[in-house]
Order: C-alpha cells, then sequence, then structure tokens
C-alpha cells in the first residue's frame, strides 16, 4: 500500500506541475487560439486548472497589445499625448489649425479616411459647437478633455465673460507662453521644451507644461537651450509674430509676459468661437 499511494502521489505531483506551467505560459501569450478556452486560478505550483470560456487574468498593470502584454509605468495609461498623426485634426475640423505650411490640409482639404471626400451634412448646434470646442482644445496641442473641462469650469466661476476668462486661461500656461514666444516652431515642441527642463519661470526651472504663468513673470530658456537647432530655426523664423502682450528678446532667448490677453488680442491663425464652448459645456 505505501508503494502505491506514493505511485501515484508521485503522478499528480507531476500532473500539477505540468498544469502549472501551462498556466504560467499561458499568462506569458494569452492570446493564442489554442489557449483562449482557459483562465488561470491561484493553485499549489502558481497558476492550476483552467476554466472553460474565460480568458486570462491580466496582473495590475499590465494590458493587452496584439498577441503580448506590455508592462505599463504607473499614469502611462492616462497620458494624453498625441505621438503620431498630429495633423490629421486639420483634414477632421476643416481648417489649417495652425497655420503652418506643412499641414496636409494644404493639399487635400477634404477629411480623412475612405469616406472623407464625401458630402458633408449641414451639423446640428450641437455639433458645431462640439466642432468649436474641438478646435479650440487641439490647437493647444494635448490638452486632455479632463483639464479643459477644469479649465471651463474655473473660467464660468469668475466674474466678467466666461469666453474671455477661458481665453486668458488658456494663454497663461506655460508651454503656450513659450510658443507664442517663438522659442520653438509649434505647441507641441512647446510641451517637450518644458518637460525637458529647458525653461526657466523667475530664475527657476519649471518643467511642468500646464503651469500657469502670472502677469509680469520673465521666462527665460537656459543658455545651452539656445544651441538645439529646433530653438534656432524657430527664433529666426518669420511664420509667426510675436503677440504685443509679450516683450520677448529673441538673442537672450528670454521674455516678459506683460499682461493677460483679450481674445481679440490672440493671434490665432483660424477663427475660434470661445463663446460656443461656453455654451457646448453649459448645456
Amino acid at each position: 500500500k505505501p508503494l502505491i499511494i506514493g505511485y501515484f502521489q508521485a503522478i499528480f505531483g507531476h500532473f500539477q506541475l505540468f498544469f502549472s506551467f501551462c498556466g504560467k505560459t499561458l499568462a506569458c501569450a494569452p492570446n493564442f487560439l489554442i489557449f483562449r478556452h482557459l483562465k488561470p486560478f491561484p493553485g499549489t505550483f502558481g497558476l492550476g486548472f483552467l476554466a472553460l470560456n474565460q480568458r486570462p487574468l491580466l496582473t495590475q498593470g499590465t494590458r493587452h497589445t496584439g498577441t503580448t502584454i506590455n508592462h505599463l509605468k504607473k499614469g502611462d495609461e492616462k497620458m494624453s499625448k498625441r505621438i503620431r498623426s498630429k495633423y490629421k485634426i486639420n483634414r477632421r475640423l476643416g481648417c489649417n489649425l495652425w497655420g503652418r505650411p506643412k499641414s496636409p490640409f494644404n493639399t487635400r482639404d477634404y477629411g480623412p479616411g475612405q469616406h472623407g471626400r464625401g458630402r458633408r451634412n449641414k451639423p446640428t448646434d450641437y455639433g458645431t459647437q462640439l466642432m468649436a470646442k474641438q478646435k479650440l482644445k487641439g490647437y493647444y496641442g494635448n490638452i486632455s478633455e479632463k483639464q479643459f473641462r477644469k479649465y471651463y469650469s474655473d473660467a464660468a466661476r469668475r466674474p466678467g465673460d466666461a469666453s474671455e476668462n477661458l481665453i486668458g486661461l488658456l494663454e497663461r500656461r506655460l508651454d503656450a507662453v513659450v510658443y507664442r514666444m517663438k522659442f520653438v516652431p509649434t505647441v507641441f515642441s512647446s510641451r517637450q521644451v518644458v518637460n525637458h527642463g529647458h525653461v526657466k519661470v523667475n530664475g527657476k526651472t519649471v518643467n511642468i507644461p500646464s503651469y500657469m504663468v502670472k502677469e509680469g513673470d520673465v521666462v527665460e530658456l537656459k543658455s545651452k537651450s539656445l544651441n538645439i537647432p529646433m530653438v534656432i530655426e524657430a527664433l529666426n523664423s518669420s511664420e509667426r509674430e510675436i503677440p504685443d502682450y509679450m516683450e520677448v528678446d529673441t538673442k537672450s532667448g528670454k521674455g516678459k509676459y506683460v499682461r493677460i490677453p483679450k481674445f481679440a488680442d490672440v493671434p490665432y491663425p483660424v477663427q475660434m468661437e470661445p463663446n460656443l464652448v461656453i455654451e457646448f459645456y453649459s448645456r
């Protein structure tokens, strides 16, 4: 009897190891079709027997991409950075949003996709307001919907015209100020320059693009940052003009934020309608 019991214990142990190995293999490659009907659950040796018609459990901090699981850093799933196709929004909104010569809207002034050449129906009131909101939000680059709604809430609480308050808040963002001072060519590179610690406000390094600049603040680039080819190209470019609510010395890479602008003072290359944005959020 002891020999028979030991024999069956050994066989059972081998089966447990086999199914544990299968479960761990499944966790590494969850999208294989042969394992699509299995799901791991905690067992004696890691992952044990598997149930039918269930997909594998994902551990915290992982997600499916194709046939593998990519490990994410904390906060990556909330990142709002527009990684590629930055100018596709121009064709979607039907305008050259930043007034750049490289915009695809200059050569293809129709919507993206295979149905982009089709006839567009007349937008509803909601569609018009939504388009105005997307245009204003998209102009400032990588602002998330949550951030943009907070700007609206702050603008609505302040005394005065809510649309003027909204424009003032957006133009106080540090990445917007760096862009207006022509230290960089685009709003996306402006965010990158700030994130990489090339910008100082009142002598202190600030690497937060949403930092609110105040009247009288001095914004400057570090001396080493003036040698960046992108910065040299932007300072020598005649594509944009510096607005009158800023004082900028292009040689030293230093500027002063004189005052908070009004909507009429901001040099938008396309027509913005902040009043429709306020109507959109106040529904």
